[in-house]
């Protein structure tokens, strides 16, 4: 047939080899893999700090947190109906849909228990980052994750990854733990000092409390983004007076509160993340031989949609719970004030949206290079740390000490990220 009297031409040939080339996408390069690493390191650790911004601005952690799981879900829906249908189904590469009606349930098992585990860990997380901080909560469960998740990927990869170069990296996190332990106990000590200098008048934890002692003046150009009032006189970051305002602000009080209680809550998280990725891997490589012969590995967005519906299932039931039956002293809630409550909601879905790619893109990474190199996105608490110095004003006006291990944790960091990537091996 020809069109505006331009003959249309065929090359057959060329059409068998676009039609062949029409199949689900998936990163099989080493560079692509790199690439999924790199922006799901980014993705994974800024979400952390949205949902601690709005924790900080006193908006209730099960009111965010169900805002964050829906869009969480969202996001593996969108890959799934996007990467996950590209291309025409076959028998050894069905896409997303194709996959729903087929006899894969060991494999979807295995998924919707990464999801579980994943789901725990986020919720617990969201709690310690209260209690301990940002920046060592990310770094401990982080290293829980690396030393235990990453060894099992190890094994259940057939070793796909260089085991000298890889058990460096994960020495190399360990070294970051203890730098990044040290941190958190010089901060610490730190903080008490600052608070020792405040007059026996201050009651910690009270709703009405003066801090004007401790104020500065600040020029208007310099307005903090946890106060959204934009006034120009404040307690400034890192003063005495700063962290009593930040108490008296924040949802989850944490002043006269035991330390163990939030080192207890990111062991539990970080022993829930190591999981997870281990979880991911038998669901999409079967190494266990689950499935019936003939059916095909479920693709890595399919086994990510039944993830992100167990994690969207628990964190819908938790939650709920939690409004009426709050833990840690929070105030009792209900869906009617959920509904109601649109302050910050806009963020949480956003830290929704960059938790659910960036699990996505590290799952994306690691079926094409391994699931040990893909924990390389564990490296998180680099990314973190700098939002937590950046926005909320840690490690301010703290201790020459306190600095030194900074700057060693976070640079053990990125020898740790840049030694478990060079480890990635290739999917045969």
């Amino acid at each position: 047939m020809d069109f505006f009297g331009i003959p249309s031409l065929i090359d057959l040939s060329t059409e068998r080899i676009i039609y062949r080339g029409l199949k689900m996408y998936l990163v099989e390069s080493k560079g692509g893999a790199i690439v999924c690493m790199l922006l799901a390191l980014m993705f994974l650790g800024t979400w952390p700090a949205i949902l601690t911004l709005l924790e900080r601005r006193g908006r209730l952690p099960q009111h965010t947190y169900l805002d964050y799981t829906i869009t969480n879900l969202l996001a593996a829906v969108i890959i799934a109906l996007t990467f996950g249908e590209i291309g025409k189904s076959t028998t050894d590469s069905p896409n997303f849909l194709t996959q729903l009606s087929q006899d894969n349930w060991p494999s979807v098992l295995f998924a919707m228990a990464g999801g579980v585990v994943l789901s725990l860990g986020n919720l617990s997380s969201q709690y310690a980052w209260a209690f301990a901080g940002l920046s060592v909560t990310e770094v401990v469960t982080a290293s829980l994750t690396v030393v235990m998740g990453t060894t099992m990927n190890y094994f259940l990869d057939d070793k796909i990854n260089k085991a000298e170069i890889l058990f460096t990296g994960v020495g190399c996190f360990l070294a970051a733990v203890c730098l990044g332990s040290a941190v958190h106990a010089s901060n610490a000590a730190d903080n008490k000092e600052k608070l020792k200098n405040l007059p026996s008048g201050y009651i910690f934890g009270a709703e009405a409390m003066d801090v004007s002692i401790s104020k500065e003046t600040i020029t208007n150009n310099e307005t903090d983004i946890e106060n959204r009032s934009g006034s120009t006189e404040k307690a400034k970051a890192g003063t005495a007076g700063f962290l009593i305002e930040l108490e008296n602000r924040r949802a989850i009080k944490v002043f006269g509160k035991s330390t163990l209680i939030g080192l207890a809550i990111t062991f539990f998280a970080g022993v829930s993340f190591s999981l997870f990725s281990p979880a991911f891997n038998l669901a999409t490589n079967d190494q266990w031989q689950t499935l019936k012969e003939g059916v095909p590995h479920l693709s890595v967005y399919t086994a990510f949609f039944y993830f992100s519906v167990s994690c969207f299932v628990l964190a819908i039931i938790l939650n709920i719970t939690f409004l009426y039956h709050p833990i840690l002293n929070l105030p009792r809630s209900s869906l009617k004030a959920y509904l109601r409550d649109w302050n910050g909601r806009g963020w949480a879905f956003l830290a929704g949206f960059l938790c659910g790619f960036g699990n996505g893109l590290q799952f994306m990474g690691g079926q094409a290079a391994g699931y040990a190199a893909a924990d390389a996105v564990q490296a998180l608490p680099l990314v973190s740390t700098f939002w937590a110095i950046l926005l909320f004003g840690e490690y301010r006006k703290s201790s020459r000490r306190t600095y030194i291990l900074l700057v060693s944790m976070l640079f053990m960091f990125i020898v740790a990220v840049g030694v478990l990537m060079a480890s990635s091996g290739h999917r045969k």
